[in-house]
């Protein structure tokens, strides 16, 4: 992979994770419930990126950029895992749930459809 490619890595994946904040931070500010609906929403638009990426069959240092640095550094396992943690220990066992079930299902259909978009464009 080039310099270039490894910067623009570099650069999309800090844009995507700034985005990825503020859209949390957002759609956070709108609600007063404990649910994780901007993680959520964040999560599930990445894997229908990522399923657009995928059914557009988007390979070599492009695909590194935009999945990996882009898509990637967007969507986050980690907050995801957290927000459901912070849940259990809010006492929300029916939210953990509802996020961690949610989350799977939501996320493997968006990834679905993306991949039949993408692979009709």
């Amino acid at each position: 992979m080039s310099a270039a490619a490894w910067i623009a890595v570099g650069v999309v994946g800090g844009a995507a994770a700034a985005a990825r904040f503020l859209i949390d931070a957002a759609v956070t500010a709108r609600t007063d419930h404990p649910f994780p609906l901007g993680i959520l929403a964040i999560n599930i638009a990445g894997a229908l990126a990522l399923g657009l990426v995928a059914g557009a069959a988007l390979e070599g240092q492009a695909l590194v950029i935009v999945a990996g640095g882009g898509i990637g550094s967007f969507t986050t396992f980690s907050t995801w895992i957290l927000d459901s943690h912070r849940l259990a220990d809010a006492g929300h066992i029916h939210l953990v749930w509802l996020n961690l079930g949610l989350s799977l299902v939501a996320g493997f259909a968006a990834v679905a459809v993306g991949h039949w978009l993408g692979g009709a464009v």
